[in-house]
């Protein structure tokens, strides 16, 4: 873990001693030791904290010390106080991110709207309620609320923008935890939405969750500008940068939107990682065909077929790395270009990951041929379905998702036997 230590500012010996320190602390606090008792000897022993070194002891917890990720992740909401100021400020010459449309340029303006409405709209509003329950503050506390959840958006983009990249670098520690503490917000504010929606009086209980989502968001915006935006900065590279900024469009923005597209001072490099290099920037299909058994089709009359289907498709490979996905007009979850190469595992939330595991184990052991899952989704009903796709002789190729909204077709009555 040495290469995520700034070794700019401490000597092998000394990060050593520093990183074990950290952890020591950390452990004593998952021992069950207060705060209190912890910080005095932190801020003795360690002083400043530099963002890599939050991001190796978090991978040492889970990797050398065996903490399980849910554990590090209800510990990262103690140890965030504990290094409140005291983390390292990472420096940049150039100064990119502060240039409007730069990716964190805008996740740091969506947190300052996200601050002033849990700060001061939200917090106002539990005021009331805790004054008087009337029907009147309950509906401003869901219209809130439901403004809130348009945060899905941003942490959607760090999880399926940000997070690929830092894996690429061998950041996983951090990525994990924050994402299993991103869908604990979510689940909060879903739940606390339903027990307002079918209010029973228990006003106590419900003041005392809006407080920890008030809680726990700020403390996310903490952990995002301290330590996930300047780990990112000090790693990725401008025109991953670039990537980035291209694609969150895709996903969508939270509370509001970049105020300007974001130009770099120089021209992109070409996205090598694409099958052809440099067609999709300047537009031009890729050329060629492929045959297939029942006929054959230009590589773009294909990828426009499977794009005109009504329903998204994903391609995982046998080595559990995502390979492809189609790119309809509506897609029902959010895709974009940073997941391919990645694996799998490292596109869900820590606490579905054995779900997926079992339902890879089962397609590969033969085991099982398919699965199906369904679930409501706003406005939609959505029928998810996978297929361990094998070749002639049985041999295991891949996974293909197959997601599909089928609310209209459950709608559907009697029978239709002309046009429209």
């Amino acid at each position: 873990m040495s290469e995520l230590i700034n070794n700019r500012e401490h000597s092998v010996p000394e990060q050593s001693r520093r990183q074990a320190l950290l952890k020591e602390i950390i452990k004593e606090l998952h021992q069950g030791k207060s705060v209190e008792e912890v910080k005095a000897r932190f801020e003795e022993a360690v002083g400043d904290v530099t963002v890599a070194e939050i991001s190796a002891m978090e991978h040492a917890l889970m990797e050398e010390e065996g903490i399980p990720v849910e554990e590090v992740q209800r510990l990262c909401s103690v140890h965030t106080e504990i290094f409140k100021g005291s983390i390292g400020e990472i420096h940049r010459s150039d100064r990119a991110e502060e240039q409007p449309g730069h990716p964190v340029h805008t996740f740091k303006l969506e947190n300052r709207e996200i601050e002033r409405l849990v700060n001061f709209k939200l917090s106002l509003h539990l005021d009331k309620f805790r004054k008087e329950d009337s029907e009147d503050v309950i509906f401003k506390l869901l219209e809130d609320l439901s403004l809130l959840l348009d945060l899905d958006k941003h942490y959607s983009r760090k999880e399926n923008l940000l997070f690929p990249y830092l894996e690429k670098y061998g950041i996983y520690g951090p990525t994990k935890v924050m994402w299993g503490i991103d869908d604990g917000i979510r689940a909060m504010i879903k739940e606390v939405k339903a027990k307002l929606t079918s209010y029973d009086g228990d006003r106590e209980t419900l003041c005392t969750d809006i407080e920890r989502i008030i809680q726990e968001v700020n403390a996310m915006i903490f952990k995002e500008e301290n330590i996930l935006l300047p780990m990112a900065l000090e790693k990725l590279t401008e025109d991953e940068w670039v990537k980035i900024a291209r694609e969150s469009e895709e996903i969508g923005f939270c509370l509001t939107a970049p105020e300007a597209e974001w130009i770099p001072k120089r021209e992109p490099l070409p996205d090598t990682e694409s099958a052809e290099a440099g067609t999709e920037e300047s537009g031009q299909a890729p050329q060629g065909y492929v045959r297939f058994q029942t006929g054959i089709l230009s590589v773009e009359q294909l990828e426009t077929v499977l794009n005109h289907l009504p329903v998204d498709l994903t391609f995982i490979d046998e080595n559990d790395v995502v390979r492809y996905f189609s790119h309809g007009k509506e897609r029902i979850f959010a895709r974009t270009k940073a997941v391919i190469g990645r694996t799998v595992q490292n596109c869900h939330p820590p606490q579905s990951v054995h779900v997926v595991e079992q339902l890879l184990a089962d397609f590969k052991s033969g085991k099982k041929d398919s699965e199906d899952f369904w679930i409501p989704v706003k406005d939609k009903f959505v029928y998810i379905r996978y297929f361990a796709v094998r070749d002639e002789d049985g041999r295991y190729l891949g996974t293909l998702e197959f997601t599909q909204n089928i609310a209209p077709i459950r709608a559907l009555e009697g029978q239709k036997r002309i046009l429209s």
